[in-house]
């Protein structure tokens, strides 16, 4: 008997086909980020990259309520959130889905877990193409024209405060041909890449 490919069972596919955990829960050596629930592909249709980037395909955009499996509906459609672990410094969403890759949006959420409050620190966000970060519900930095992904070329927002406990953190990246890919990481005060946090993939 065929069994129907539903979003969740795509998604769970997915999440025993890539390791458990990038860095065993933390940020690598640099800062980044490779542990993420990731919602993907999104058609953007007739909109442009930037336009589909401000736009609120759902409306918790800004501080979902992720997990592993959870059907996820937005624009007349189903997508599931699935487990990722990249094995690189950026999170390769045309890896992930390489049959529908252009014209797309996608979505990763991380949450990052501090045991005391982190302030002052600097958001380092890359996207190809566009792409924008939020954390804890705020828009925090946005890049909108057309891009390769450059590991030392990211935008940067100044003075972040992590609160302690869970941290939302989301990025959103557009992609409208070639390579989607994106990237996030944190430096402290001293330019330094912030690795004593926890990195979850649930709630």
């Amino acid at each position: 008997m065929k069994i129907p490919a539903t979003p969740l069972l795509l998604a769970l596919l997915a999440a025993t086909a890539l390791p458990a955990l990038a860095q065993n829960g933390k940020p690598d050596a640099e800062g980044f980020i490779r542990d993420w629930l990731v919602l993907a592909p999104l058609p953007i249709a007739e909109s442009s990259g930037a336009d589909a980037l401000d736009k609120k395909q759902f409306a918790d955009e800004a501080s979902p309520a992720a997990q592993a499996g959870a059907v996820q509906k937005l624009a007349g459609k189903e997508l599931a959130w699935a487990k990722v672990a990249s094995s690189t410094f950026y999170v390769d969403f045309k890896e992930l889905h390489p049959a529908q890759s252009e014209q797309v949006v996608a979505w990763a959420v991380a949450y990052v877990v501090c045991t005391a409050a982190k302030s002052g620190l600097t958001l380092k966000m890359n996207s190809n193409d566009q792409g924008k970060v939020y954390l804890n519900g705020k828009e925090l930095v946005k890049f909108t024209d057309t891009r390769s992904l450059e590991k030392d070329a990211e935008d940067t927002a100044a003075d972040v405060t992590l609160k302690k406990g869970v941290n939302v953190l989301v990025l959103k990246v557009v992609n409208e041909e070639n390579n989607w890919q994106g990237s996030v990481r944190f430096l402290d005060q001293a330019g330094q890449p912030v690795t004593d946090v926890k990195i979850e993939t649930k709630p």
